[in-house]
């Protein structure tokens, strides 16, 4: 792989600030957010109110934990632009969640907004080794979904050429990089996997692709993951955090001579670590839930926003100012409780790339037989035609890692390969089929 490692010249000015600058700024910018939610935004007030607190209770960084979380149920309840700071009519795009589980979530920008987005993604596809005149082939969603879009404006915005693929069309995503031959990819890391098996079907080696970076993001993944795809593909795996209720991607990134971890732009956005149970804040270094409050956001600030992801800050290294969050390793919501351990699908990912012979293309599915809940992973065979003593032998290994390193023991599955659904998106890890 190329050497990406980061002249300092191609850092913006704000990633010059000193730490001292940089939390000057940051309590400046909160004070403004937090006397613009007061006043424009009904739920904030009420919240401020029955909480005891008013922006004028804002004197240092610390007394920002005095100031009540928020929810994505909190969104929720104010759908679908009760939430908006501004006058809709004021509001340039509305992006939103799939509302899968529930009323979506909608999420508002106006054309400031729409402008720091494009920076932070434009820095933080320069963090990633991208430059200005690489093609680009962007095959995250498009639409409400804020993964297409924040990534094609960024990547505008570096003055890279972008090739707007979306999601979907497997093949003619493979066509399409061997035809224009993109530096950088933008993509989750789950489909960006079922590209490489596409690749493989029509006689192409990943490894010879011209990629030479991949900006990942939407789900969580592993370093393992990583190993994995920088080995097959011959390529920079690096990782990219955002959320829409906050912005979108470009929250934080992944700097590509370091490789540990995301260094969050805080001279836009304030991180928390909490206490998932008690919401009580947490020092650096501690794990806990992930909790963002915007510094420049105008359309729909959002004041400790809780991610549900679980990760830990770290001191900065490639950008030294700025603290790193962890890779995530889970989400408070997609923890699965098997007799008694907790247990997340990073978890079970981290072990299965372990095991020679089996593919990063895996589901846990929850049952219930009896009174306790049990756990089956199912994960492929690398090759087609194996015996049935081979997946067994495969299956034995795998269940021993998990139980050896995990601490639960599960049942494993080994199936055939592209038995299993492929993820054009976000890729579903968990099946629960307790209910049945």
């Amino acid at each position: 792989m190329a050497d990406l490692s980061t002249p300092r010249g191609l850092w913006d000015d704000a990633e010059r600030l000193s730490v001292d600058e940089l939390r000057t700024l940051q309590l400046s910018r909160l004070r403004t957010t937090l006397y613009r939610v007061y006043t424009h935004v009904p739920h904030y007030r009420a919240a401020f109110n029955s909480a005891g607190v008013h922006p004028d209770d804002l004197r240092s960084l610390e007394d920002l934990a005095r100031f009540p979380l928020t929810s994505k149920a909190d969104l929720r309840d104010n759908y679908p632009f009760g939430m908006f700071a501004v006058p809709r009519e004021e509001v340039s795009r509305v992006h939103a969640s799939s509302g899968t589980t529930g009323r979506p979530t909608v999420v508002g920008y106006t054309a400031a907004d729409l402008d720091v987005w494009s920076d932070v993604m434009a820095r933080s596809i320069r963090a990633a080794g991208g430059r200005r005149g690489d093609l680009l082939h962007v095959a995250y969603g498009y639409g409400l979904f804020t993964g297409g879009l924040g990534a094609h404006y960024g990547a505008e915005r570096l003055g890279c050429t972008v090739v707007p693929v979306s999601g979907g069309m497997t093949e003619r995503q493979v066509q399409l990089i061997g035809d224009f031959q993109p530096r950088i990819i933008m993509v989750t890391p789950s489909y960006f996997l079922a590209i490489a098996d596409e690749m493989e079907r029509q006689g192409v080696n990943p490894a010879t692709s011209s990629l030479e970076i991949g900006i990942f993001g939407a789900e969580p993944w592993t370093d393992e993951m990583r190993r994995e795809i920088e080995g097959r593909c011959a390529m920079h795996a690096v990782d990219i955090y955002g959320l829409s209720e906050v912005m979108g991607p470009g929250v934080a990134q992944e700097c590509v001579e370091t490789k540990d971890g995301l260094h969050v732009w805080e001279d836009h956005f304030y991180p928390e670590i909490v206490d998932p149970v008690s919401g009580e804040v947490l020092p650096d270094g501690e794990e806990g839930e992930l909790v963002f409050t915007s510094l420049t956001k105008q359309a729909m600030p959002v004041i400790r926003y809780r991610t549900r992801d679980l990760t830990r800050l770290l001191p900065g290294t490639a950008r030294p100012s700025y603290r790193r969050m962890e890779k995530v390793t889970g989400r408070t919501d997609d923890m699965m409780i098997v007799r008694g351990v907790n247990v997340f699908p990073t978890q079970i990912e981290e072990q299965l790339l372990k095991v020679a012979g089996l593919t990063p293309h895996y589901l846990c599915v929850l049952t219930r037989p009896g009174r306790m809940d049990e756990l089956i992973v199912r994960v492929e065979a690398h090759d087609a035609g194996m015996g049935a003593g081979a997946r067994s032998e495969l299956a034995r290994t795998l269940a021993r890692f998990v139980k050896d390193h995990v601490g639960v023991t599960v049942d494993v599955e080994v199936t055939e390969p592209h038995a299993l659904e492929r993820s054009l998106g976000k890729a579903k890890r968990i099946e629960d089929n307790r209910g049945r």
